[in-house]
């Protein structure tokens, strides 16, 4: 059974992290399909941190996670951050795969989608 969780940087602002886990939420129900299981996860300053939310799609039987970047750029958490919270986990179940998708701001149709919004 695949997951997805979206990972985000996680902020001291409630609201903030709020609208992730509703977006969490609202992508949940969007591709159920695909992904039986969605969680979110944060880098810092929230939780569930990163391997927490791991944990806890395992524990529902997730046997296979994507993990969404919810990140704009590729800075120093999409490059060596994620990665190094997710290892952890991949480290402890190397049975089960854990893939890196692409980050938000290089999905493909993102310029467009931004110019379609400005004019």
């Amino acid at each position: 059974m695949k997951a997805l969780v979206v990972v985000a940087h996680g902020s001291r602002r409630k609201a903030s992290n709020e609208e992730v886990a509703e977006l969490a939420c609202d992508l949940a129900g969007l591709v159920k399909d695909e992904y039986p299981i969605v969680n979110v996860g944060f880098l810092e300053l929230a939780e569930p941190l990163i391997p927490e939310s791991l944990e806890n799609v395992i524990e529902q039987g997730a046997t296979e996670i994507n993990v969404f970047p919810y990140f704009l750029s590729a800075g120093r958490h999409v490059v060596t951050d994620v990665p190094n919270e997710v290892k952890v986990i991949q480290d402890k179940y190397p049975d089960i795969p854990i893939n890196m998708l692409t980050y938000l701001g290089a999905l493909p149709g993102l310029k467009s989608f931004i110019t379609s919004a400005l004019v």
